[in-house]
């Protein structure tokens, strides 16, 4: 089991990036970097709903975690100059739960509601309704004697965000007026939002470190702000206070986050896929043995980047390492290949397998790549 108390790499929100992130937010969409298409259609249907002195329409934003979903509804907010209410999905238990935040709103206030693919049924159901016709239906007792009491709401925007849009049922996606997709960030990008961090924090950055930096930072607004506090505290105890491209090497050198941005959990299942099982197929729950994690931990945490970079593909036959793997690690793809459905990874026709060449599942191994019993 893994016993780092926060991977630097890690998209998701960690208990000590709340304060940080809070001093480093922007308030206003000009200050906002990157997602530029975004940032456009916001501004447009913000200044229209301004203009019309209504409302705007209900807001999906999606994409993976630590790209910017929650500042952009704290901008909408702002920019529209009205009070924010925040929540979550899973804080949202009972119909009952979400009638109580929706009656307390006033008018014109934006809501805020957090992973919200996975909001109870109930609460959901309700929320059509307020959604369309800014009213809820509340049930007062149980069986033939219950009663529906309308209660009407003010005039709200409810702005969701999830990392799982194809988890949302459609008759909620549906009643949003705009949906907005993140994006990664490209290098570019990631180096202007160092810039700004280290301003604020203020933090002598060199070019060439936020470079180094930005190059580490998976794509990742969260994480690049997370790796230049990291880097910044190396600094001041072991450099002269200024973070250039030397003493971020050095610094992300001791936090194990090498040049692409591969962690140590990354490096050990590359490094068990390729030099303990010959770079695969090898099933999941095989994997996480020999990684010492947790199948979830390897399949939700470390694949994902490593699919997204082209260092693992999951096949039917389970995990295999790609020739840019071996590569990282300063290997020799095998001549030979991985074989992968009759092809190999190294020779396999990038067209794919002919409709009609389709091999079906083999049953000697269950979903996941292991052997079944």
């Amino acid at each position: 089991m893994s016993d780092d108390p926060e991977r630097l790499v890690a998209a998701e929100l960690e208990a000590g990036d709340r304060a940080a992130e809070a001093a480093l937010r922007p308030r206003q969409l000009a200050d906002f970097v990157g997602q530029r298409r975004v940032r456009e259609q916001l501004s447009l249907m913000l200044e229209a709903a301004q203009g019309r002195g209504r409302c705007p329409d209900h807001l999906l934003l999606s994409g993976p975690p630590g790209l910017g979903k929650t500042t952009l509804a704290m901008i909408v907010a702002a920019e529209l100059g009205v009070p924010l209410r925040l929540t979550s999905g899973p804080a949202i238990t009972h119909a009952g739960d979400l009638a109580a935040v929706l009656s307390s709103l006033s008018e014109g206030e934006v809501l805020f509601v957090d992973e919200i693919h996975r909001l109870a049924r109930p609460a959901e159901e309700m929320l059509y309704l307020a959604m369309e016709d800014f009213r809820v239906d509340v049930v007062v007792g149980k069986g033939p004697g219950a009663t529906a009491i309308p209660l009407d709401l003010p005039a709200f925007t409810l702005v969701g965000a999830t990392t799982r849009a194809g988890l949302l049922p459609g008759p909620l996606r549906d009643r949003f007026g705009f949906t907005g997709h993140l994006d990664f960030y490209d290098a570019d990008e990631l180096e202007q939002v160092l810039v700004r961090s280290a301003r604020l924090l203020d933090v002598a950055l060199a070019p060439d470190g936020a470079q180094e930096i930005a190059g580490r930072s998976r794509g990742t607004p969260r994480v690049a702000n997370r790796l230049l506090r990291r880097v910044r505290d190396f600094s001041q105890v072991r450099g002269d206070g200024t973070v250039d491209k030397v003493t971020a090497r050095a610094a992300l050198e001791v936090y194990e986050v090498d040049e692409i941005g591969l962690d140590r959990l990354d490096r050990g299942v590359l490094d068990a896929l390729v030099r303990r099982f010959g770079g695969g197929p090898v099933g999941l729950s095989t994997l996480a043995v020999a990684v010492g994690e947790e199948r979830e931990t390897v399949e939700e945490v470390a694949e994902p980047f490593l699919v997204r970079s082209g260092f693992l593909a999951r096949t039917p036959r389970g995990r295999v390492a790609t020739p840019a793997a071996w590569r990282h690690l300063g290997l020799a793809p095998p001549a030979h290949g991985v074989e992968v459905m009759g092809d190999t990874l190294f020779d396999a026709d990038p067209r794919g397998p002919a409709e009609d060449d389709e091999p079906g599942p083999d049953p000697r191994r269950d979903r996941d790549g292991d052997e079944a019993p």
